[in-house]
């Protein structure tokens, strides 16, 4: 394996023939108080207060137990559960989908051919495990075809009731149990009212599928149901949703197989695991020519992983989905906060027996799925009104949208939040068939409509042969666009009239009158009451930087100068560059926020980010605020919400807010401080408190609650932090079913950065006012630090703009383009957090290391308070700075110390051995405050090898390579001499993204060859020609950077010297941008086919693929080497030359040695490795 690259924070794990196996007794490891390292094993130094993390030893034994117990319990069906580093929650999915429809219903056996030949022509979209021969899935879901099924089961005696007076499914049922689960399966259906008239063994051909198919091979079971005499359609259809929605819910227990892949009077589905084409050789009725369908949905997997799993292949109940929902942790928690406030009219107290809306344990897919059909079945929307409210087109800034279409998709913003991502979801219900595709428009999706009446549309063009002269339209989705086909009428409706036809179906123009925005209660409340007087005002000595709330909140004066002062000023973020090499949160000595322990996400490979800057227009910060209505019984009382255009309150709004009475709201503000001499019980009190105080004010019918830290500093007060008694307050009313009842707003001195408000928003909040941020900037104009003319709402408008445009960039890394998806998504990972808190006020985050505890947290927010208004000397009337970002003597340690580069410098100018070995103590030591990979410790009782038998030094230097730095962020002269140094030693130099040019690789002197062996390719495609490809050992395709991750590169006009525009092929002066996305690699199957083109280019380079440590990472590798990449490369977070806003820097990625611990991990688990 080559080794690391010290310090660049680059890792390469080489897909070569391993069997490599960790042993855990190679390396143990020590901490310091913040680090829980149960997590990995813990041994070495106990440091000051090292008794007071709760090992948690006993429960990390419980949970090994119980990990041994689940995997002696798997069954041959089940994917691994949770182990290491791989969580199946992470797992991503890739696909081809298409259909072909008789537009007139008109039934025929060859629309089921002419699928196959769709579904065959997609293999390459699908993916193969690691025996190369069984699929990541293949299906079809057909229309029922009576024909087949009466002859077959008439073969049993029974005779099949008129088409539509039944209802058919097929189950994945396992041999030993089938019969017991068929018969209460056949009970549940009479205690509802329905009659089971048959079962029948769905006929295969097992020689067809691959051997890992096999072992996971189900008993397909199928099943018929009668309907009742005197049901009509509509009831008897949602009978049998109830009896299928119940079963799966009732009947799944330990050890049993029980999966219904689809139950419908009109549809039916077959899937499993399989290529594409095993699928039509597995199951014989899909040959046999009685086989005759109107319809034809097919869908092909590509998934990350090579786990076996026949339930997860698509076609679903209702759609086949090509794409990644982003926001999906969030849609499902507010689905599941939703069910305190629904009613049905339809089902009645039944409703609640169809909960969870979602089941446990689904794909972003299976989720979707499950809410589409309960909107579709539970209220009465069409199924295309269903999916324009979970899919809205970007109606926010489009100035031509016609007028009735706006206000419907506003209503529905009111009603449920965009399921946001790139996707293009095909769905049926056996009447209409269609297919819509994401705001963005980040999935192909391409249809012909032939003279002989039928519509085929499929992820791509080719899959499919008519003569030209046949075709009648030939057209592609456009974003935000549908396309459907309506059976029952026999007609093709397109997006404008159809969407037209929806939003006249109700009086939504009307409706919206009755919204409420903040200027209606600003001028109602100057009607209603006297104004309040403004908030007392601190004495001059304590004003601006001499505050004390400043030092208690953890401002310093880096805060202040680099990022609040340009934000007021500037109306952005200030940009920073060179990578982070602060500590982490976990390993920090200066009593770092809550927010410091959270890293943002980011999409890489599987989906991609989007530019928050060219793409403006699909972006919106527009969201409402306020209690839900019931979302099955659509009306005006959905839009009795206050509707903001971005999330940031000024001052005095949020007093307004505070004491509306406006139609009769009411606010119950929720104090989160408490006395200072109650000490860490009072902190985890006080918390209990809010929750306690915030469920009883949802049951009385306050509309909104205000989170606020207001109190703090007054008469011996301390504040929880605002993350955490939101975090906790948030999934308390998720659970007790409240939090759809109520706004939350967060009044906070503690939020300030837009990393801070990102994460406030990610956990629940719906609004947010970081007062003590616009006091500061009050008191500074005062002060004449920002212009004297500037007046209040100048400041507020300024600062929200700033955070607006922040905002957007951190949504844009993950691909959600509105404000209403990314909150409550909690789209972060924690780094350090221990588990019992993260349970507490996080749940549903990943943290993997463990990590401080409540209390921790508890005693250093007291200490904060103790350092503020303890006995203090004047030296603590001045704020702190401790040098988070540019280097201090005596405050947070830095990987990079003027020290060790001084003694570096020293040792390579006059080969002075003492001035290296001081170079080497300094960075070791700068290693073990920063950085995770610093606490691991050698172990010293093991027998020593003898050095003749390790490789010599001249060996092991040859798995040297440099880190990917462009010709343009160093200079020439320092790239050639990276060059020309790793040639010399036989190691390998990295172009990075800027190129070379050509007579640096042509006709080179041995001893002097300035070629790069690493040639890099990222999405600006900068100085790639042949000859460029060509002359390279690796080709590495960059998908993200270390430093700023799912953010683009940018070299401003001003850099661009002739020199590099001669070597990139581009303008001298004229600025260059590499986009965030590689704009032609949407997916997985994007990247395989990136991987396939160089291999052509350069047969013999060895093709990587460079990744940014995250969670989940493993999961993105796994499929990166399914799609033939020969190496990969993971980047830690504290990588790269690039420039951008400090919020990217700090916030975004993780440290490579997770990254490097999970790939390894998921590659093994998937039999890759060897790859």
């Amino acid at each position: 394996m080559a080794p690391t690259i010290i310090d660049n924070c680059e890792f390469e794990c080489a897909t070569v023939e391993a069997t490599t196996t960790t042993t855990t007794s190679a390396i143990t490891i020590g901490y310091s108080d913040h680090f829980d390292s149960s997590a990995i094993g813990s041994s070495g130094d106990n440091f000051e207060e090292s008794n007071e993390l709760h090992l948690k030893g006993q429960q990390d034994q419980d949970v090994q137990e119980e990990e041994q117990q689940q995997k002696q319990q798997q069954m041959p069906w089940e994917a691994p559960g949770k182990q290491g580093l791989y969580d199946p929650q992470n797992e991503h999915e890739a696909c081809g989908v298409g259909f072909i429809v008789a537009i007139d219903g008109k039934r025929s056996h060859k629309i089921l051919r002419d699928a196959q030949t769709l579904s065959e022509r997609m293999n390459h979209r699908g993916a193969c495990a690691c025996d190369n021969d069984t699929g990541d899935g293949a299906g079809v879901l057909a229309s029922i075809p009576h024909g087949l099924y009466s002859k077959a089961l008439a073969k049993q005696g029974v005779t099949l009731p008129e088409l539509g007076d039944y209802a058919t499914g097929i189950f994945y049922l396992d041999e030993a149990q089938h019969a017991a689960a068929e018969n209460e399966f056949d009970d549940l259906a009479k205690s509802l009212g329905l009659e089971v008239i048959a079962w029948r063994t769905v006929p295969s051909n097992q020689s067809a599928i691959g051997v890992v198919a096999r072992k996971s091979e189900p008993l397909s079971r199928q099943v018929f149901v009668r309907r009742p005499a005197g049901s009509d359609e509509k009831t008897f259809e949602r009978q049998v949703f109830v009896l299928r929605k119940r079963a799966s819910h009732e009947l799944i227990k330990p050890g049993r197989r029980f999966y219904i892949c689809s139950l419908s009077d009109r549809t039916v589905v077959y899937k499993g695991l399989f290529t594409s084409d095993q699928l039509w050789d597995y199951y014989t009725d899909l040959k046999d020519p009685e086989f005759e369908t109107y319809l034809a949905l097919v869908h092909t997997r590509f998934s990350t992983n090579t786990f076996p799993s026949w339930e997860r292949a698509h076609p679903l109940r209702v759609l086949a989905h090509n794409g990644e929902i982003n926001t999906l942790r969030g849609n499902v928690n507010l689905m599941k906060a939703r069910e305190g406030v629904m009613q049905s009219d339809l089902f009645g107290d039944q409703l609640k027996k169809l909960y969870p809306v979602v089941e446990p344990n689904l794909s972003d897919s299976g989720s979707f799925d499950c809410v589409l059909e309960f909107l579709t079945m539970a209220s009465d929307r069409s199924l295309p009104e269903s999916v324009m409210t979970m899919v809205p087109e970007a109606w926010q800034n489009d100035k031509t949208m016609p007028q009735e279409k706006r206000d419907f998709y506003q209503w529905a913003a009111c009603v449920m939040e965009p399921w946001d991502g790139p996707a293009l979801i095909s769905f049926t219900d056996g009447r209409y068939i269609g297919a819509v595709l994401d705001r963005n428009g980040l999935r192909p999706s391409r249809f012909y409509v032939t003279k002989e009446n039928v519509l085929v549309m499929a992820s791509e063009v080719g899959v499919y042969d008519v003569d030209p002269s046949q075709v009648t339209l030939k057209s592609r989705l456009k974003p935000g666009r549908m396309l459907l086909v309506d059976t029952k009428e026999k007609k093709l409706i397109q997006d404008i009239e159809l969407k037209a036809k929806i939003a006249k179906s109700r009086p939504h123009s009307e409706w919206l009158q009755q919204k409420i925005t903040l200027d209606e209660i600003r001028n109602a409340n100057v009607l209603n009451t006297p104004p309040v007087d403004e908030l007392a005002k601190l004495p001059a000595s304590q004003r601006g930087i001499f505050d004390p709330r400043l030092s208690l909140f953890g401002y310093s004066t880096e805060t202040v100068n680099m990022l609040l002062i340009p934000m007021f000023k500037n109306k952005k973020e200030a940009l920073g560059s060179m990578g982070n090499d602060a500590p982490l949160a976990c390993l920090s000595n200066f009593q770092p926020i809550p927010y410091e322990y959270f890293k943002q996400l980011f999409a890489q490979v599987t989906n991609p980010p989007i530019d928050p800057f060219r793409e403006k227009v699909v972006m919106s910060m527009q969201c409402p605020l306020g209690p839900e209505a019931n979302l099955l019984q659509p009306s005006a009382q959905q839009v009795h919400r206050i509707w903001l255009t971005n999330p940031i309150l000024s001052i005095p709004d949020t007093q307004l807010l505070k004491r509306n009475t406006h139609r009769g709201w009411r606010t119950k503000v929720l104090d989160i401080t408490f006395q200072y001499n109650e000490g860490v019980q009072g902190y985890i009190d006080a918390i209990d408190r809010v929750c306690r105080e915030g469920y009883a004010a949802a049951q009385a019918g306050y509309q909104l609650l205000v989170i606020s830290d207001r109190g703090a500093g007054i008469d011996g007060k301390v504040a929880v932090s605002a993350l955490l008694a939101l975090g906790a307050l948030h999934h308390h009313l998720i659970e007790t079913l409240q939090r759809m009842k109520v706004g939350i707003v967060v009044e906070t001195a503690e939020a300030r950065e837009v990393h801070h408000i990102c994460v406030l928003l990610g956990y629940g909040a719906d609004a947010i006012c970081p007062y003590l941020a616009f006091e500061l900037a009050q008191a500074l104009r005062d002060d004449g630090v920002i212009a004297p003319e500037v007046n209040d709402k100048q400041i507020y408008a300024a600062y929200a703009q700033a955070i607006d445009t922040g905002i957007a960039k951190v949504m844009a890394k993950m691909g959600i383009s509105t404000l209403q998806s990314y909150k409550s998504a909690q789209i972060f990972e924690a780094v350090g957090l221990g588990s019992d808190l993260v349970a507490k006020c996080f749940r549903g985050t990943q943290s993997r290391i463990g990590g401080v505890t409540l209390e921790i947290l508890a005693k250093e927010g007291l200490q904060r308070y103790q350092l503020t208004y303890g006995k203090a000397t004047p030296d603590s009337r001045i704020l702190r700075n401790p040098g988070q970002y540019h280097w201090r003597h005596g405050g947070e340690a830095h990987i990079n110390e003027p020290s060790s580069i001084g003694s570096l410098q020293e040792a390579a100018v006059n080969k002075n051995l003492d001035a290296f070995e001081a170079f080497k103590k300094t960075t070791l030591d700068s290693v073990k405050k920063c950085a995770l990979r610093g606490q691991l410790e050698f172990v010293t009782d093991r027998q020593s090898i003898d050095i003749s038998e390790v490789e010599p030094a001249s060996e092991i230097v040859k798995r040297f390579a440099t880190g990917a730095m462009s010709f343009g962020s160093i200079s020439l002269e320092a790239h050639q001499t990276l060059s020309i140094t790793m040639n010399r030693i036989g190691g390998k130099s990295n172009t990075g993204e800027g190129g070379e040019d050509s007579d640096r690789y042509l006709n080179q002197d041995p001893n002097n060859s300035r070629r790069s062996a690493i040639k890099q390719v990222a999405s600006g495609r900068f100085g790639v020609t042949a000859s460029y490809l060509a002359n390279a050992d690796d080709l590495q395709i960059k998908m993200a950077q270390g430093a700023k991750p799912g953010e683009g590169g940018e070299l401003p006009g001003y850099k661009v010297t002739k020199d590099i525009a001669k070597t990139r092929k581009s303008v001298p002066g004229v600025g260059l941008i590499s986009p965030p996305p590689h704009h032609d690699i949407y997916s997985i199957e994007d990247l395989a086919e990136l991987i396939y083109d160089l291999k052509c280019s350069n047969p013999n380079a060895r093709i990587s693929v460079k990744l940014v440590s995250e969670v989940g990472v493993g999961v993105v590798a796994s499929g990166v080497a399914k799609g033939k990449a020969e190496h990969i490369v993971i980047s830690g977070h504290d990588g790269g030359t690039g420039a951008s806003s400090w919020t990217g820097i700090k916030n975004a990625g993780l440290p490579w040695e997770l990254g490097v611990a999970e790939t390894h991990q998921v590659l093994v688990l998937n039999n890759l490795r060897s790859r």
